[in-house]
């Protein structure tokens, strides 16, 4: 795909590109899912994040549709939940999102969750890779993936994930899974990326400073951190107003300095589930 020129992009390795910022519709009811997905590719967004276990994806493929924007300007990403994952299941699962979707392919599926009591992630992952050499998914990813859960597929696989979606936001940066997957070729994706309202942003130091020199709001301090930080991000929003604000980060560059202050942040505050404990 192409980006339009006013966003920003990264390339997988799959040389396609991903827009960086993308509208996430987590826990977004399928009758209010098609109307942001309208509003937020009317405002010019390309990038749409859903999943199997958000029951959206049907919204997601109408809005689509109504869009009328070509196939090849629009990223989607779907994901295997894990009552489907294995050798058998995957290729059937993902048919599903396709028909819902009411798409060929999709740009991006990954594997939600580790799920390691249920002990299928390496099947679906080979899964996975067939079904990108079928074209059904131009790449493949992982989500929620610790470090030895990518060395697993890593050692039965021949592909490389492209992606690992997994928490990332000011108070927990996961500065380790970074330094062993990106080396790799792995680009990490943020999801919770405002700490999903469990921490208050305004009390983290400094950064209402910072919002205030770039007349900005503290939520788009952090997503412009996000950017400049080589990362995916899809904020989650239903307000039209906020989809506008969450789309306003592309003119204004964070300083050396105003990084670093958002780097000691950090305190390794994980908010959401640990993927050891993601076995639903």
């Amino acid at each position: 795909m192409k980006t339009p020129k006013d966003q920003l992009s990264l390339t997988l390795n799959t040389s396609d590109q991903i827009p960086q910022l993308g509208l996430g519709v987590f826990k977004v009811d399928d009758d209010v899912c098609e109307q942001i997905v309208l509003d937020a590719l009317e405002i010019g967004y390309r990038h749409i994040d859903t999943a199997m276990i958000y029951r959206n994806e049907a919204a997601v493929g109408r809005a689509i549709a109504q869009s009328g924007i070509p196939r090849d300007e629009l990223f989607i990403t779907t994901k295997l939940w894990n009552a489907d994952q294995g050798e058998e299941t995957t290729p059937v699962a993902l048919q599903t999102s396709l028909d819902l979707l009411g798409l060929d392919f999709v740009d991006l599926y990954l594997i939600h969750w580790p799920a390691p009591l249920r002990d299928k992630s390496v099947a679906s992952w080979l899964a996975l890779e067939q079904l990108r050499a079928a074209g059904l998914a131009k790449a493949i990813g992982v989500s929620n993936f610790e470090p030895e859960h990518l060395e697993q597929v890593l050692e039965a696989g021949s592909v490389v994930p492209a992606i690992n979606q997994v928490e990332l936001h000011p108070a927990f940066q996961q500065r380790e899974l970074r330094a062993f997957q990106e080396p790799l070729g792995i680009i990490t994706e943020a999801w919770g990326p405002l700490g999903q309202g469990k921490y208050e942003l305004s009390e983290l130091p400094g950064l209402t400073e910072i919002a205030e020199a770039h007349g900005k709001s503290i939520q788009q301090i952090v997503l412009r951190w996000h950017l400049q930080e080589g990362l995916v991000v899809f904020p989650k929003t239903v307000r039209k107003e906020r989809l506008v604000e969450n789309f306003s980060v592309f003119d204004f560059v964070l300083s050396e300095q105003e990084m670093a202050a958002l780097v000691a942040m950090d305190a390794d505050r994980r908010v959401g589930t640990h993927p050891r404990d993601g076995n639903w």
